[in-house]
C-alpha cells in the first residue's frame, strides 16, 4: 500500500515539475511536426468522407422527393388499369419505368420496381417482372410478403419450381396471420405438387387445414390433401 502511495507520489511530483511538463509537450510537438502530413492527410480523409455521406444523404432525399411528385400521375395511371401510361407516361407526366431509371437508389425507385413487376406479370412478361419485383424491398410485411408472392408466381410460370418454392415459404412466413398466409401457403403447396414433392404438399395442405379452418382456402386445402393422399396410397 506504502509502495503504491509513494509511487503515486512521484508521479504527482513528475508532473506538476514544469521541466518535466515541457519535455513531455516538446516530445507531443516533435511527434505532430514529424508525422503533420500523415494526420494531416488523416483530418482531410475524415472530412471528404463525412462531407460525401451528408451530401448523399441530403441529395437522395432531394431526389426521392422529386421522384414521388413525379411518380404521382403514373400511379393514378396504375390504379386504373392504364398500364401503357403507367409504364411510359402520357407524354407529358412521366411513366414508372422514368422514374426507376432517372431516380435510382430512391424509395421511389424501390416501389416503381413493385408496380412495374405487377405489370409485367399480369401481361405474362414473367422473366422482366422477376428483374423489376426482385429489386424491391420493403419494411412493410403485407407488401413484402405479396411482392415474394408475385415472384413465387413468376417462377413457377417459367416452370422454377424450386425458386418457386422458396419464395411462397417467404410469402407464408412473413409475419404470419389469418388473411393472407393461408393464400400463400395454398400457392406453395401447388408448387411443391408441381415439383413432384407430393408429401411436403399434402403437410403444406394439412397446416391450411388445421390452422386455417375460417380460411376461404380450408375446403380446397382438404379435397386436394385428401385427393394427394390417394395418388400417395398407390
Amino acid at each position: 500500500m506504502a509502495t503504491k502511495q509513494s509511487k503515486k507520489a512521484t508521479e504527482n511530483e513528475l508532473l506538476e515539475n514544469p521541466e518535466v511538463i515541457a519535455e513531455r509537450i516538446g516530445k507531443g510537438e516533435a511527434f505532430l511536426k514529424k508525422n503533420s502530413k500523415v494526420l494531416g492527410g488523416v483530418l482531410i480523409a475524415a472530412i471528404v468522407l463525412i462531407g460525401g455521406i451528408l451530401f448523399f444523404q441530403i441529395n437522395n432525399q432531394n431526389q426521392n422527393e422529386k421522384a414521388q411528385a413525379e411518380m404521382f400521375q403514373a400511379v393514378y395511371f396504375f390504379e386504373q388499369d392504364s398500364i401503357e401510361f403507367a409504364l411510359n407516361g402520357d407524354g407529358i407526366n412521366k411513366g414508372l419505368l422514368s422514374i426507376v431509371e432517372n431516380y435510382p437508389r430512391t424509395d421511389a425507385a424501390n416501389l416503381a420496381n413493385f408496380y412495374i413487376g405487377s405489370i409485367y406479370l399480369s401481361e405474362r412478361k414473367f422473366q422482366e417482372a422477376l428483374t423489376y419485383l426482385e429489386e424491391f424491398s420493403s419494411d412493410d410485411y403485407l407488401v413484402q410478403s405479396k411482392a415474394y408472392s408475385l415472384i413465387g408466381d413468376a417462377n413457377l410460370e417459367l416452370g422454377n419450381t424450386d425458386a418457386a418454392i422458396s419464395n411462397y415459404t417467404k410469402a407464408a412466413r412473413t409475419n404470419e396471420n389469418k388473411f393472407m398466409t393461408p393464400k400463400y401457403l395454398a400457392k406453395l403447396a401447388v408448387a411443391q405438387e408441381e415439383a413432384g414433392k407430393i408429401a411436403d404438399a399434402i403437410a403444406t395442405y394439412t397446416e391450411i387445414e388445421e390452422k386455417y379452418f375460417e380460411s376461404y382456402e380450408y375446403s380446397a386445402a382438404r379435397k386436394h390433401k385428401a385427393r394427394l393422399e390417394g395418388l400417395a396410397a398407390k
